[in-house]
């Protein structure tokens, strides 16, 4: 009787994965026609993304008067709000399905003591928009510290030789 409920349970869970792939392909599809637009100093600079995150147009109105650190800062400024933008679309094409694969149920719903794996995932750490010399940027974590560590003594005058084995 449990085997026929699970059996049931996996028919069911590849049909809604199938649909899902169905639907995921239309999502791709219209992603990869979405842009967006970033605009800076009163629409003077403008930058389009392309959805991979790729500038594909920069533009410049009456923009002669600007020095070029103006510039570079406001097509930064263009850019990082069309990505913000296009990160937004993304995420809102992407919705319905989020919604619909949390109405499924999990391995660990069907088969007892099987971990949820998804609980497992690392979280995700957004990237830094700070320029690449910036003061941000210098003050870095330093990743895995091993404290638990044994000093060994280097009893080898400079070099490796057979005789130090």
């Amino acid at each position: 009787m449990a085997n026929e409920f699970i059996k049931g349970e996996l028919a069911s869970m590849i049909d809604e994965f199938q649909a899902q792939m169905s639907a995921l392909a239309d999502v791709h599809h219209r992603r990869a026609q979405l842009t967006s637009v970033g605009t800076a100093l009163q629409k003077r600079v403008t930058v389009t993304l392309n959805a991979d995150f790729v500038v594909i147009e920069t533009r410049f109105v009456d923009a002669e008067d600007l020095t070029h650190d103006e510039l570079a800062k406001a097509v930064t400024e263009a850019a990082q709000e069309a990505a913000a933008e296009l990160s937004r679309k993304s995420a809102e094409l992407m919705n319905p399905l989020r919604e619909r694969r949390g109405r499924m149920p999990k391995m660990s719903d069907l088969i007892e003591d099987l971990p949820n794996l998804e609980d497992r995932l690392p979280e995700l750490i957004p990237a830094s928009l700070a320029p690449p010399n910036s003061i941000e940027r210098q003050h870095h974590d330093p990743g895995m510290v091993f404290t638990d560590v044994e000093e060994l003594e280097d009893l080898r005058p400079g070099r490796i030789s057979a005789d130090d084995w």
